[in-house]
């Protein structure tokens, strides 16, 4: 053998070969006399040559002088043929498998890809060798990404996870390839890198992999089933509609803690459609957000700290039956929602991190590539294979589990350089301002290809700063995201709702002050997970006074959070009033449902959505023509009053909310039309056990100037509540 081969050889046999084609395998003999087989089985004592599609022997292979390298010549045979092994191991089984490095064709030929599906390409492909007109091999094409790896090998279940056994090979574009005959579906595989540097690197999980198994292995697994016949078309290819001008009501869920059976086990994707699916539509929600799904180590993080954003996590079933699931929701026309975390990711040995010996998807510099608040590691948004692996992700999302909108997590720290750090502590940008150029270019090429190629779909910033233009078009020079999470409003409600009704009349701004931005981005409203951990306690459990006045609380704060401008999100627990602070470790108290109160906070919870969702004045929420303050300066009585109006008509209702437990019997406002007006909602009724004050269901306007207005009218006002008037245009 020459030189060139010898070197190969010894790399072989030290596992940091780069170019295994070069030596493994069918070869031409450097004489050009006939072919020349190589074969690398270091645990193998005998190795035949036979046919590929019968038993035939074609050549008993001789050991060389380095073990496990045997060798076999054909001197007259020019034309290459196709082969199995008969290998017989140390432990004398035998087992017959196909050579893999003698489809270099299949090896190297990427499918056709572009950055926004990458994963077609990269990761566990499932593939095919064709070796005449009547036999193909079946196998899996493997492909990752590790420029500045000394040699990358397959391990997995296939080959005892051996590192020296599959080599792979790369044609110097960063991407390792090797296509593996008979590794189908449900193989269980890592990568095994060797670093420049010469060391081997901890097992890696497949970037791309489409599942991952849970502690202690963490294993890859190969996903070919694809059994799922998707039943949901009417709504993938329902009529394009402005999705600002639509009802959208959120349950917020954590899939492994909304209900456990009885020995705390969580339920399963395939349990959870049958439960979940009838509870959404019977309470009138539009949409379910999900924490995120992608797969991840450790429970405690809820998901936020993902390793694996190819994978469905495994907690709860395959990827197939998380597909039913999103099926299921569709049939019942309800969008899923799923959160997607690309601003940071654990430090996990099998993981992202140091990938390849090198920081390949992490900031080199901790200044830039290390969260200090989370403990977790930045993505490199200045690296195009970066950016184009989270792209691929979102579109994968979308595609393939026909998810409809995504929810970018913890948006602020990544658009700011000195998030969560101190002086001295992060890198200034070229200009020697705080903000990360890299991560807005890659937010807006994001946005840009989810609303080019989906345009059903929309993406969700929690973003908690004043950043302008975050759900603006990337041509306006915004981010384009489709929605933003209101957190202003959020912190200041909040506020406002936990202090005692005899101190509120000294902060009426921070229910007031959310309408001077309201219109400035397109707002969710949310009260989310984050609301109710880490001792912040319950919704309920922040309610002040009494039980009856908890709870009128409670009803009063909804109410007034449905008849706000913005989109509405709730985690799950919060509609029925959750007793406990939420954990992700057991259920939810379902059976506080068998108390009144809690039943009745569940059933003003379906009230409000089903209002909400039917009443056109309602939804008219991203423009400051559906809002008109009547009242907002009434801080003596912890009184707000305004309209909503529907879009291009006089439709119109009015929004009472009473803070303090004082009723008022003749409680006159300003009114934007002359008619009659009759309560479409109010929380005081005597079935969400409220006290039942107003008697009176339909007011007649007077022509009595109030709030300067022509007509008004004087109603009742009962304590903690909230009151919804519609306007009718026939006295």
């Amino acid at each position: 053998m020459d030189l060139i081969k010898n070197a190969l050889i010894n790399d072989v046999l030290n596992t940091r070969c780069s170019d295994p084609f070069g030596c493994l395998g069918l070869q031409s003999s450097p004489s050009k006399k006939g072919l020349s087989l190589l074969v690398w089985q270091p645990e193998a004592i005998s190795v035949r040559v036979l046919a590929i599609d019968s038993d035939q022997e074609l050549a008993t292979m001789t050991e060389t002088e380095d073990k496990g390298l045997f060798h076999a010549a054909w001197p007259k045979e020019k034309t290459r043929f196709h082969y199995r092994l008969e290998i017989t191991y140390k432990d004398k089984s035998t087992y017959t498998l196909v050579d893999p490095y003698q489809f270099p064709n299949t090896t190297f030929v990427d499918p056709d890809h572009h950055q926004a599906n990458l994963y077609k390409s990269q990761g566990a492909i499932r593939a095919n060798a064709k070796v005449n007109d009547q036999l193909t091999i079946q196998g899996t094409r493997f492909a990752v990404y590790a420029p500045a790896a000394r040699s990358v090998s397959v391990v997995g279940d296939f080959n005892a996870w051996d590192g020296r056994i599959h080599p792979m090979s790369s044609n110097g574009d960063g991407i390792w390839r090797l296509f593996i005959p008979d590794v189908n579906h449900g193989a269980r595989y890592k990568f095994e890198i060797r670093s420049n540097a010469g060391d081997i690197l901890p097992h890696r999980s497949d970037p791309y992999a489409q599942r991952i198994e849970q502690y202690p292995s963490f294993a890859s697994v190969t996903c070919f089933d694809n059994k799922h016949q998707w039943q949901d078309d009417a709504w993938v290819k329902r009529p394009i509609e402005d999705i600002y001008e639509q009802p959208m009501s959120i349950y917020e869920l954590h899939i492994g803690s909304w209900r456990r059976k009885a020995d705390n086990q969580p339920l399963t994707y395939l349990e959870i459609k049958d439960q979940l699916v009838p509870y959404m539509v019977e309470m009138g929600y539009t949409h379910v957000e999900l924490l995120p799904i992608t797969e991840y180590p450790f429970d405690g993080s809820w998901g936020y700290q993902p390793v694996g954003l190819y994978a469905v996590t495994s907690r709860f079933g395959t990827p197939e039956e998380f597909k039913a699931l999103v099926d299921a929701l569709h049939q019942a026309n309800i969008g899923v929602i799923m959160d997607w975390v690309p601003a940071h990711f654990p430090a996990d040995s099998h993981g992202l991190a140091n990938f390849d010996g090198s920081k390949q998807y992490e900031y080199p510099d901790p200044k830039k590539g290390w969260h200090p608040e989370w403990n977790s590691l930045i993505y490199d948004f200045g690296k195009e294979h970066v950016v184009n692996y989270l792209i691929s992700n979102a579109v994968y999302w979308l595609e393939e589990f026909h998810i409809d909108g995504l929810r970018v997590d913890a948006v602020a720290s990544m658009l700011y350089l000195d998030y969560s750090r101190e002086d001295g502590e992060w890198i200034p940008n070229k200009d020697g301002g705080n903000h990360n150029y890299e991560a807005i270019d890659f937010l807006r090429r994001l946005n840009e290809t989810v609303y080019l190629n989906h345009p059903r779909c929309f993406t969700v910033a929690e973003e908690s700063t004043a950043f302008p233009g975050v759900s603006k078009p990337t041509y306006m020079n915004g981010l384009g995201f489709g929605f933003k999470w209101n957190m202003g409003w959020m912190n200041d409600s909040l506020a406002y709702i936990k202090r005692d009704p005899i101190y509120r009349q000294h902060h009426q701004g921070e229910l007031s002050f959310s309408m001077v931005y309201a219109f400035d981005e397109q707002f969710v409203l949310p009260i989310s997970h984050d609301e109710v951990v880490h001792g912040k306690g319950s919704m309920i459990t922040k309610m002040p006074g009494d039980a009856w006045q908890k709870f009128a609380n409670l009803r009063a704060f909804s109410a007034y959070m449905y008849f706000h401008p913005g989109k509405k999100l709730n985690f799950m627990g919060n509609e029925f009033a959750q007793g406990q602070e939420w954990s992700h470790e057991r259920s939810l108290d379902w059976h506080l449902l068998e108390t009144d109160y809690h039943k009745a906070q569940q059933t003003l919870s379906k009230d409000l959505n089903h209002l909400y969702t039917n009443e056109p004045s309602l939804q008219f929420d991203h423009s400051y023509q559906g809002f008109e303050w009547i009242s907002y300066d009434d801080s003596a009585n912890s009184i707000l009053v305004f309209a909503r109006k529907a879009k291009d008509s006089d439709e119109h209702v009015i929004a009472v909310i009473n803070f303090t437990p004082t009723p008022h019997g003749n409680y006159r406002i300003g009114v934007p039309k002359a008619g009659r007006y009759e309560i479409v909602m109010d929380t005081d009724e005597v079935s969400y056990t409220g006290s039942g004050y107003a008697k009176v269901k339909t007011y007649q306007t007077q022509a009595i100037v109030s709030h300067g207005r022509e007509q008004s009218i004087e109603l009742q006002v009962p304590p903690l509540a909230g009151v919804l008037l519609k306007w009718l245009a026939k006295p």
